[in-house]
């Protein structure tokens, strides 16, 4: 039940989860093993929601400080998708973080947040990591389409498209801690419209929209990293195949401009 220690499902480390679903099968497997039936506990991943006015917030698995405070090796990237087709009306903004090993693709945990289909997503991931998927079967996944409910390619598919990028190297990733604290041997380069840059960008950036990118490599050094990024990472993975592609050197800001926006 609730007052036990119990044995986290990926890091097998134990720990206290009071989680109301784990504490009835507890129940229930106690009940089994009184009346003679061989039943056991198959551990805790701590896959919680909570409603905030009107915000869901959730998640499963390891969260990026445990990892840390167990020592593991392990990327994060940053999601911000509608949680269904943004032409049909309702649309609303999915935030999801994923935790993943860079060398295998499996998954640690997983954190949302958003006003429509939030647990959804996490509920998937938490079957993912419970039947021990990597990011690569993310990719495959083949959830329900309809407009009203989500798009062609779901959240949880790009999350796999994103990580399964960054572990095969078709792209390498940088954080927004990467952004506050440029080296000199780093250009930030803001691939939004001009508009965008205008509103609002990381201090010391350089505006070079991605459909203007091939047209205008010329202006930038090839002696220098550059730390690429849009608004939610997109167009930045578009440019830093176009870069790379050229001789340039370069590394794409997860989740974009919004979650920089949102780290600082």
């Amino acid at each position: 039940g609730d007052a036990i220690e119990v044995t986290e499902f990926v890091s097998n480390t134990k720990t206290i989860i009071p989680l109301a679903g784990p504490a009835n099968r507890q129940g229930r497997i106690a009940a089994d093993n009184v009346l003679g039936y061989q039943a056991s506990y198959k551990n805790t991943q701590g896959t919680g929601v909570c409603k905030i006015f009107n915000q869901a917030v959730a998640m499963t698995g390891l969260n990026e400080k445990t990892l840390q405070k167990l020592a593991y090796k392990y990327e994060k990237i940053y999601l911000h998708n509608n949680d269904h087709v943004s032409y049909y009306p309702g649309a609303s903004m999915i935030h999801l973080k994923l935790l993943f090993s860079p060398n295998d693709g499996q998954i640690f945990g997983a954190q949302a947040i958003g006003e429509q289909g939030v647990a959804r997503r996490i509920d998937i991931l938490a079957m993912a990591i419970r039947a021990k998927l990597t990011v690569f079967d993310l990719t495959e996944t083949e959830l329900c389409y309809a407009p009203p409910y989500g798009s062609a390619k779901d959240i949880i598919n790009y999350a796999g498209f994103v990580a399964a990028n960054v572990i095969t190297g078709k792209v390498k990733i940088c954080h927004s801690n990467d952004m506050q604290n440029p080296t000199a041997n780093q250009i930030l380069l803001d691939v939004r419209t001009k508009e965008e840059f205008n509103a609002g960008t990381i201090p010391g950036s350089v505006n070079i929209p991605v459909d203007e990118l091939r047209s205008r490599l010329s202006e930038i050094a090839k002696d220098k990293e550059l730390l690429v990024f849009c608004r939610v990472g997109l167009r930045g993975y578009l440019a830093c195949r176009i870069l790379e592609q050229n001789g340039f050197t370069c590394r794409n800001l997860t989740g974009g401009y919004l979650t920089y926006r949102a780290s600082i």
